[in-house]
């Protein structure tokens, strides 16, 4: 199974953004993570349309959106136009998120959903008929450097006994640091979105940070 590591950009550096996003390519990112934030859904303002534009306009490699706002559908066609190739909500953000959700694939994009660590497994079943991707959040979404919530990886348990019913994928979002990346993908899980636990700190030096994960993993 191939793992993708997901460099989550809110945490790159602005100051020479194109100069930011061929470090990361050529250090061994598979897709980049791009988080959206309203100060409404959550209590935090995040990365811009034109943040998105020039990560899309600039890369050769997939990006994802994660919405974390409210009513999505409103502007599922702007992250289309701006070039995305993945686009999650959060079910608990729109009153009827299978039409957003299905609107995102009509529009030749990737649908995923997001799963907080207080939303529940069985309340998302239905909603698993109409996505490719299932993002599980380690912490509570919106803000970078929490706390991991163990409890999360009881509902990656869930969605494994799942995945091969529906045709999903997992990944998983908070506090990836390079053993719970060893552990869970192990276990199945797929998507890692990498922040300060295993790419974004010390010397900021990617190659090198990339390399210590997949050694981990037991790759060269």
């Amino acid at each position: 199974m191939k793992i993708n590591l997901c460099p989550s950009m809110m945490c790159a550096d602005y100051r020479n953004l194109e100069e930011e996003i061929k470090r990361l390519e050529n250090a061994g990112a598979d897709i980049f993570h791009l988080d959206i934030m309203d100060g409404k859904y959550v209590p935090n303002f995040g990365m811009g349309l034109q943040d998105i534009k020039c990560i899309c306009s600039q890369t050769n490699i997939k990006t994802e959106a994660h919405l974390m706002i409210e009513n999505p559908q409103r502007y599922i066609s702007l992250f289309a136009e701006c070039g995305v190739d993945i686009l999650y909500i959060h079910p608990e953000s729109e009153y009827h998120p299978i039409t957003t959700l299905q609107k995102i694939s009509e529009l030749g994009l990737e649908a995923g959903i997001v799963i907080n660590p207080g939303t529940s497994i069985e309340s998302i079943l239905e909603l698993l008929n109409v996505v490719k991707r299932v993002l599980v959040m380690g912490v509570n979404p919106g803000q970078a450097g929490q706390m991991y919530l163990p409890y999360a990886e009881k509902k990656i348990d869930k969605l494994l006994k799942l995945k091969e019913e529906y045709g999903f994928s997992i990944g998983m979002d908070g506090a990836c640091n390079i053993e719970r990346i060893k552990r869970l993908s192990k276990k199945g899980v797929q998507n890692f979105v990498l922040g300060t636990a295993a790419l974004f700190y010390g010397d900021m030096n990617y190659k090198e940070h990339f390399n210590m994960i997949y050694s981990a993993l037991g790759e060269d």
